[in-house]
Order: C-alpha cells, then sequence, then structure tokens
C-alpha cells in the first residue's frame, strides 16, 4: 500500500477504526490516538528511538492495544514549504513501515506543532521545563493528529 493522501485515509480503514498520530523525532517518538469516530486525537506514549525495528515493534504495540490502524505522521516541512532532511527522514519512515508492516499511512504538515504545545504548556498550564520535557512530544503528536482530523471532518 502506497502513502495515501490523507482525505484517502479513511477509506482505507475498517469502519470504527482509530488511527495513530506520530510526532517522529530523533530521538523519540511522541504517539497520540484517535477515537473510533475520527473526531478527538488524545495522547498515549513517548517512545525512546533505538533501532527502527524496536521502535516499530513498540509503536504497532501501542497501536494494537488501541485498536489502531492507521497513521498519520508529522511532516515537518520548512515555513517555506520546502522540505528538508527532517522531512525525509518522516519519509523514509513511512516507507520502512510499509516494508514491514502495511497499513494506511497519510501525512500531516506539522509546523509548528511542537512550538505551539510549548507555548500553551507554559502559559496555560505553567508547566517547568521538565515537565514540558516529559509530555511534549506525545502533545505534539496530539496537535498533529488532531489538526488531521478536523481537515478530515472539513472534506
Amino acid at each position: 500500500m502506497p502513502v495515501l493522501a490523507l482525505t484517502d485515509l479513511p477509506a482505507a480503514l475498517p469502519p470504527g477504526t482509530p488511527v495513530a498520530g506520530l510526532d517522529l523525532g530523533t530521538k523519540t517518538i511522541g504517539v497520540a490516538v484517535s477515537d473510533r469516530s475520527l473526531t478527538v486525537a488524545s495522547p498515549l506514549s513517548v517512545i525512546s528511538r533505538v533501532k527502527f525495528t524496536a521502535d516499530l515493534e513498540a509503536l504497532l504495540r501501542l497501536m494494537s492495544g488501541r485498536g489502531a490502524v492507521g497513521m498519520i505522521i508529522g511532516l515537518p516541512v520548512n515555513m517555506d514549504g520546502s522540505e528538508g532532511p527532517r522531512c525525509q527522514s518522516a519519509r523514509a519512515f513511512a516507507r520502512h513501515v510499509l516494508l514491514r508492516a502495511d497499513r494506511p499511512i497519510a501525512f500531516w504538515d506539522e509546523r509548528l506543532s511542537t512550538a505551539a504545545v510549548n507555548r500553551v504548556l507554559i502559559t496555560e498550564a505553567d508547566s517547568s521545563r521538565a515537565r514540558r520535557a516529559q509530555v511534549v512530544d506525545s502533545l505534539a503528536a496530539t496537535w498533529i493528529l488532531q489538526g488531521a482530523l478536523d481537515r478530515l471532518r472539513m472534506v
């Protein structure tokens, strides 16, 4: 299965199936999950990256535990709309997932997701730097996933 356009993702999922949202970092993978109606995203976990195979196994276990089949991966597009090395890395991650686990995957432009989450945690939650570091990746994944779900409802 190729990487899908976001609008094609729901048709590739079994009815009532949640999706996972991923914020791919160099050291961690933030994971969020949707509800079964693809309306609300919730933070799920953070995976500490080790090697791709171990990372994928951990991700698939998390997804299986929530019944999620598809993935929406944050695509870190540059502010000018160009794609740099981080986008190439996200696209490579998706290709490698598809080689090992045939899952519906789509991308979502994640520009400023981590910055937005940090801003919310600082201003509204008054979180300490240590606490922000613990939750920012899963909340960034939630931000990415919620943005994609909101876009799907507009289609």
